[in-house]
């Protein structure tokens, strides 16, 4: 992702880990299921694109083993540092702005990535380069207009006000070039990129304690824009807050899009 003063979600605010925790929670499983798919095993060459946690670096690690390779990139390393062991290599590296950092690699993934990146266009064709010949890519990106309500079912006040905070974030993600519709386009960019086989599936959760768990987190860590900007109030925050704490309410997230093809 590229580092901007404008980025909402730094990696260095501490609320960063606690949403890493929830998003591995969420979508660990369903990443690791197309993983094990792929026939990833020892001796693979893996990049992770955009790694933030450690959760998918540690878990590739285990398969591709001392013979195998995992090189994973962020703009902030800071909290991948923990995972920087053999057989993984810990880089800073902007994937819209930078060259790959290698080539030949059987796998390449990003999760939740693409989204936030200026020039899309530009990261997915230097994944698709950083393939070899019958390697996989597996793009995985949120799609907040497929479904923009945290609360779905929004029968009542506590509902009402998530959704309109909601609706606040995502004004603040647009602001900022975040492409809120982007998961959709997946298996089509792919395709257009020359990649063969290419399929896709969503995967959206609801009513997950970790779904709460990332709702505070993110609230959190972007509250003071959200009050600068007239999206809400202090008060509003607070009351938001403590309603999702209270534990009673069904909260989703934007489905998740997972789009994989092989390069030819």
């Amino acid at each position: 992702m590229t580092r901007s003063d404008g980025y909402l979600l730094d990696n260095r605010q501490a609320e960063a880990g606690q949403r890493f925790d929830a998003f591995a929670t969420l979508f660990d499983p369903t990443t690791f299921r197309h993983l094990v798919g792929f026939g990833l095993g020892p001796g693979w060459r893996c990049w992770e694109v955009g790694a933030g946690g450690t959760s998918v670096v540690s878990w590739l690690a285990k398969k591709v083993g001392p013979t195998g390779r995992v090189v994973a990139t962020d703009i902030d390393t800071s909290l991948l540092l923990p995972a920087a062991r053999p057989p993984v290599e810990v880089r800073v590296h902007d994937v819209g702005e930078q060259e790959p950092p290698g080539v030949g690699f059987d796998l390449v993934h990003a999760r939740l990535v693409l989204v936030h990146v200026p020039d899309r266009e530009r990261a997915l064709h230097s994944m698709v380069q950083a393939l070899r010949p019958g390697g996989r890519l597996l793009v995985e990106d949120a799609d907040p207009a497929l479904q923009p309500l945290i609360c779905p079912d929004e029968h009542g006040p506590e509902q009402q006000l998530a959704n309109r905070l909601r609706k606040g974030f995502r004004t603040l993600l647009a602001d900022r070039g975040a492409d809120l519709s982007y998961g959709r386009r997946l298996p089509r960019l792919l395709r257009e990129a020359g990649l063969r086989n290419v399929q896709a599936d969503a995967y959206f959760p609801l009513a997950s304690p970790a779904c709460a768990a990332l709702e505070i987190a993110t609230v959190r860590q972007i509250r003071d824009r959200l009050v600068a900007a007239g999206l809400a109030t202090d008060g509003d925050i607070d009351q938001h807050l403590a309603n999702v704490a209270a534990g009673g309410m069904d909260l989703a997230t934007a489905p998740m899009i997972s789009a994989w093809g092989r390069k030819a």
